[in-house]
């Protein structure tokens, strides 16, 4: 079942619960309107394009983009100069996004949670795997690039 643990993965069943949660909360708790239907569209655009993004790096840097993978090469162009994470940030982007899409408030709980849960899953293993295989320049790259933002 390892194919489970993936980031994809974790990110779907948000989703699910994320939806889950505003077909049952009550409606005096929706947000709704156009400006909050506008914002969380742009969340989640914004999400899938930090994505293309990032994946468009590592097919040009011939290395893999599977988490549980050892890398090639260490990425630090492109997106990867502003953030060490740019995928799990577009996954968090959409997650909210959805959650203001859907009138899912409530629901916004999950995002800290699924940041929380793919830095313990699939972060630090990533970088820790990184750290022994590219050194220095791992190191200059953590002290010049955010995890996140």
């Amino acid at each position: 079942m390892k194919w489970i643990d993936i980031p994809p993965v974790w990110l779907l069943l948000a989703v699910v619960i994320t939806w889950w949660i505003g077909q049952l909360q009550p409606a005096s708790f929706a947000i709704g309107g156009p400006v909050t239907s506008l914002f969380g569209g742009l969340l989640v655009g914004g999400g899938i394009v930090l994505i293309l993004l990032a994946a468009s790096e590592f097919r040009r840097r011939k290395t893999t983009i599977i988490p549980h993978m050892e890398a090639n090469n260490l990425i630090t162009t492109g997106i990867f100069k502003r953030s060490r994470n740019p995928i799990y940030l577009g996954d968090a982007l959409i997650l909210a996004g959805l959650t203001l899409r859907w009138e899912a408030p409530i629901a916004l709980l999950l995002v800290p949670l699924f940041m929380g849960t793919i830095t313990q899953r699939f972060i630090v293993p990533e970088e820790n795997r990184l750290r022994v295989k590219f050194r220095a320049d791992f190191a200059r790259y953590c002290q010049n690039t955010r995890r996140w933002v």
